[in-house]
């Protein structure tokens, strides 16, 4: 007997609000006196890559650390996300962002120079079954400026907010004669974040591999709450943001410590914060409950999500480590 598999959420779709494009631009207008950046690569080995020889500029609003200059969408490292010097210049934008219900990561201008064109290809951590999405918000645009987006063929309109199911082949093609403006939104795809989408994603969703991340709580920390163990122990895939099954390879030791209020592991020379998600566990700042972890006293559980699959695994902390204050 053939099994019918659940047909997949499409790979675009308008979300339900819309925005006043005649806002954007005016905000638009005062962030143009000085020529953008080229866009960079983030890599998930941590190294950022040369510039694009594309003339494909970007505007940071929202990166790690709140740098202006970091013209990559970043990943799992050492800060959060915080708002640039940039967007503070781009008061309804924030607030459009800010009424997003789901925690941000890089937030973009990426302006498409005419006679620009990318070269097809995919963006494998923007997948469902990781809970990473981009979102889109166009502010200049024309006819002539498209995404070609899983075959498709799309020119989204300035105001309008869109999904983009960017881990699928896609290309960006400017034949027009004017710079094509988005503002990029990588997020963690929640429940609620979900809900502004069409019914029909939504019931599609339902029964396909989507990882929901929850959103996050504060941290609050029990008076009788252990310090923290100044070594743990982590699995090599655990920190390898490019492997498909993170709960495998050998054992790496990993310092841990804690600054300006933060969980921090050092693995070798890579550096990255925790953040907290709720009852003690934590994610990867940069990245999604696809890998979180708790620390016990005792022991470090991890999990390894795949869409809805979840996987554990308890290691013991390492012998006589010793404590930090927590």
């Amino acid at each position: 007997m053939t099994t019918t598999l659940p047909a997949p959420p499409a790979s675009a779709a308008r979300l339900g609000p819309a925005f006043d494009a005649a806002r954007l631009a005016h905000e638009l207008a005062a962030v143009t006196g000085h020529e953008w950046k080229r866009q960079r690569t983030h890599h998930a080995a941590g190294h950022i890559g040369p510039d694009t020889p594309t003339d494909w500029r970007v505007l940071p609003l929202h990166s790690p650390g709140g740098d202006p200059e970091r013209t990559d969408p970043g990943g799992p490292g050492p800060d959060d996300y915080t708002a640039t010097r940039w967007l503070h210049q781009m008061p309804y934008l924030q607030t459009i962002l800010d009424q997003i219900p789901a925690p941000l990561n890089a937030v973009r201008l990426l302006a498409l120079g005419p006679g620009a064109a990318s070269q097809p290809h995919c963006d494998p951590k923007y997948a469902l079954e990781h809970g990473m999405v981009r979102l889109h918000i166009p502010i200049v645009t024309h006819p002539d400026a498209v995404l070609i987006l899983d075959g498709t063929q799309h020119c989204w309109q300035p105001g309008e907010f869109w999904y983009g199911n960017f881990s699928r082949e896609h290309q960006v093609r400017n034949t027009g004669p004017a710079r094509r403006v988005h503002a990029v939104i990588d997020a963690l795809l929640t429940r609620e974040l979900a809900a502004l989408f069409p019914t029909t994603w939504q019931d599609a969703a339902a029964s396909s591999d989507v990882l929901y991340n929850r959103q996050p709580t504060p941290d609050r920390q029990p008076h009788n709450r252990l310090p923290l163990p100044a070594a743990i122990t982590l699995l090599s895939g655990f920190l390898d943001f490019a492997a498909d099954a993170p709960l495998t390879g050998p054992a790496v030791p990993v310092q841990v410590t804690r600054e300006d209020g933060r969980i921090r592991l050092q693995a070798g020379e890579r550096v990255f914060a925790l953040a907290h998600v709720t009852n003690g566990e934590y994610r990867y700042a940069g990245w999604s409950e696809q890998r979180t972890l708790r620390i016990g006293p005792d022991h470090v559980a991890v999990h390894a999500r795949h869409g809805r699959a979840v996987t554990s695994q308890q290691l013991p902390l390492p012998a006589a480590t010793g404590r930090t204050s927590a």
